[in-house]
């Protein structure tokens, strides 16, 4: 046997056996969509925590001295279940899209894996989330929803491409950056949920969809 034929075996092998310990269905695109919406949703939420004024400018004393009312708490929660949802579902969408191309089965154990590594830290965090704005803790909500969602990534990492594994402990140094300085919570929010996942979908989608 030559050895380019053993070098393509070994290809193979390799190749099959990464198809079956690792989910790489996962669309770059989603990523970069997701980034968008978050985008939106920051934008729109900022202008009715803040109204119109400066972006950059120290907001602490909104979160401290000005208890949020019940119709502008409604609003911001309808709008990050909206920004949740649609990643969700354009997530969803991309990704059967990508699995049929690339002959995988969307759920099978690898999927349930990722699934279950990335739900854990979520809920958890989603649950103390809620927790806080009960008790009306505004300023904490944004360090610990980006802490928590970049430990379910690096949790995920495992399971599918490694550069999420990046994106994860990126997410989580910018929570405790916004830990530090609460009054920028919402800027740090955009850099994580927005602008990260708009650089590290276009390289996945440059690295592996194309």
């Amino acid at each position: 046997m030559k050895e380019n034929d053993i070098q393509n075996d070994l290809t193979s092998i390799r190749s099959m056996m990464e198809r079956s310990s690792k989910f790489i269905s996962l669309s770059g695109l989603s990523g970069v969509l997701a980034g968008i919406y978050a985008l939106i949703g920051a934008a729109w939420a900022y202008t009715i925590v803040y109204g119109t004024g400066g972006f950059f400018s120290y907001r602490e004393y909104v979160i401290e001295n000005a208890p949020a009312s019940p119709e502008r708490l409604i609003m911001l929660i309808s709008i990050a279940l909206g920004v949740l949802v649609a990643s969700i579902l354009t997530g969803i969408i991309l990704t059967l899209r990508k699995a049929k191309k690339n002959g995988q089965n969307v759920w099978g154990r690898t999927s349930r894996q990722l699934l279950y590594n990335m739900c854990v830290p979520l809920f958890t965090g989603g649950a103390l989330i809620l927790i806080l704005i009960w008790r009306g803790y505004f300023g904490v909500v944004a360090p610990a929803s980006l802490i928590f969602y970049g430990l379910a990534l690096i949790s995920a990492s495992s399971i599918t491409f490694k550069d999420i594994h990046y994106l994860g402990i990126s997410d989580i140094l910018l929570g405790l950056l916004a830990a530090i300085m609460p009054g920028y919570g919402l800027i740090f929010w955009v850099i994580g949920f927005g602008l990260l996942h708009i650089v590290y979908g276009s390289i996945m989608y440059f690295k592996y969809d194309r």
